[in-house]
Parts: C-alpha cells; sequence; structure tokens
C-alpha cells in the first residue's frame, strides 16, 4: 500500500510542480555598439510559447507585453511661473528613479490585457516605471505627466500597444527602436505573457549598451582622469581656434 501511494505521488509530482506555458526568447542582438556615426538601432525581439499540455477550449487568449528600460537616473522636475515680466521656477518634484529610455510593446490595450494589480506589482506600464517619493508637492502626478509627455516627444519613451505581432497564439515578435542618444548601461529586457490580465510567466533578460573605439576612450578618461581630459579638450579647442584663424588668414591672402 505503502509503495502505491509514493508511486502516485511521484507520478502527480511532475504535473504539480511543470509550468502549463512558458516564454522561449531570442534577440536579434544583445550588444549595441555606440560609435560616431550611430544614429539609432531597431533590436528584433522574438520567441514563442511552450506548452507541457494544450490549454482546454474555452481557454482565455494569451497576450505578450514587451519591455526594454534603459539605466536609472534620478532628476527634478521644475514648473515655472512668468513673474514680474520674467520666468522663475517656482516648484519642482524630485524623481527618485526614472529609465533614461523605456519601451513597452503589447499585443493589445495595455489596461485591458494587465490587471492594475499585476502592473502595480512589476512596474509595467511606463508611469509605473518611474518613482518618485517623499514629495510634498500636491499635483505630483502633473509633473510625471509631462515629464512622461517630453521624453515620448524625444523618443526616449515609447508605448506600443498592438506593436508585437502574435502568430497562432504561439509565435511571437516585436521591433524595439532605439534612438541615437542613448545612455551606455545594461538595458533590462522583460517578456510578460498574460491570461486574463493575469501574469502566467515571465523571461527576463538584458541588452547591453557600450561606447566603442574613440567615444569609449573619451568616455573612459572623463570619469577616470577628469583633469586630464579638460587639459585634453582645452588643447583640443586652442588647436582648432589656431587651425580656423590660419584657414582665414589663407583666404584673405
Amino acid at each position: 500500500m505503502m509503495r502505491w501511494l509514493l508511486a502516485s505521488l511521484l507520478l502527480l509530482l511532475p504535473a504539480a510542480t511543470s509550468r502549463g506555458e512558458e516564454i522561449v526568447l531570442g534577440l536579434s542582438q544583445d550588444e549595441v555598439a555606440i560609435t560616431a556615426t550611430f544614429d539609432g538601432s531597431d533590436i528584433l525581439i522574438f520567441g514563442g510559447v511552450r506548452r507541457d499540455r494544450i490549454p482546454p477550449p474555452g481557454t482565455a487568449p494569451l497576450e505578450v507585453i514587451v519591455t526594454v528600460s534603459g539605466p536609472m537616473e534620478r532628476l527634478t522636475v521644475r514648473h515655472a511661473e512668468r513673474r514680474f515680466g520674467i520666468w522663475m521656477n517656482t516648484s519642482a518634484v524630485r524623481v527618485n528613479a526614472a529609465p533614461s529610455f523605456y519601451a513597452v510593446a503589447t499585443t493589445g490595450p495595455l489596461d485591458e490585457i494587465l490587471t492594475e494589480t499585476e502592473n502595480l506589482r512589476h512596474s509595467v506600464s511606463i508611469p509605473r516605471a518611474i518613482r518618485a517619493i517623499g514629495n510634498d508637492v500636491g499635483n505630483r502626478d502633473d509633473y510625471l505627466e509631462a515629464l512622461i509627455r517630453l521624453r515620448m516627444e524625444q523618443g526616449a519613451y515609447v508605448l506600443l500597444e498592438g506593436g508585437v505581432d502574435f502568430a497562432e497564439q504561439t509565435l511571437f515578435r516585436t521591433r524595439i527602436g532605439l534612438p541615437a542618444n542613448l545612455t551606455e548601461g545594461r538595458y533590462p529586457t522583460r517578456i510578460f505573457l498574460t491570461r486574463n490580465g493575469e501574469v502566467v510567466d515571465l523571461f527576463e533578460t538584458a541588452i547591453e549598451v557600450r561606447k566603442v573605439g574613440l567615444e569609449r576612450w573619451l568616455f573612459a578618461l572623463s570619469r577616470e582622469q577628469p583633469v586630464a581630459y579638460g587639459l585634453l579638450a582645452l588643447l583640443l579647442a586652442i588647436a582648432a581656434g589656431w587651425a580656423a584663424s590660419a584657414a582665414f588668414q589663407v583666404v584673405r591672402r
């Protein structure tokens, strides 16, 4: 009898612990090199859904959400008003952490395929990706909306609802455009699989963005030896001024 119970438990254990649906992911590239001629890049994110079993009839369809986030940074959003004929900063909101770049691509409207509870838990939407705490300003949300609007106009924040192709509830793909003014660092990339607004599976990876060549050397010099970097910049400015003056003298002759 005991042997039969143990055998039954062993048979049931894989079914109880297996994940019904999970993401298998691929990236067209996991590194982006910033050079002097870098003017942006497109990252193709693709993958599929691996199933241990076929969902029963009547099961709600799956949805896919892809997020790509740049390095976090602190900043201050200021509000200016015209007083006494001049523009003055009257109030400000400190943002503790805001991604330098943030893109969200989905198979459908975000608020329809992800519940607010899951959005709060995973910080998926653009507003949820920004953290601003410890501010006493009553209309803090207005400042954050202004920040989001400005960065969306600059192409730093992107929302692509319907931007993920999901074929036969199995294969998905999307393209995320990276702007030319990327911040160097690690870009965490997440893919969510949802059903009825709940997260079924989550896959996380990262894209590395690095300066290369002369740009990398100058960047490292400015961080590691700022005095030498300043002197080099001064010498280059003097040399450029001398060259321009010499060229002007030649033209005058």
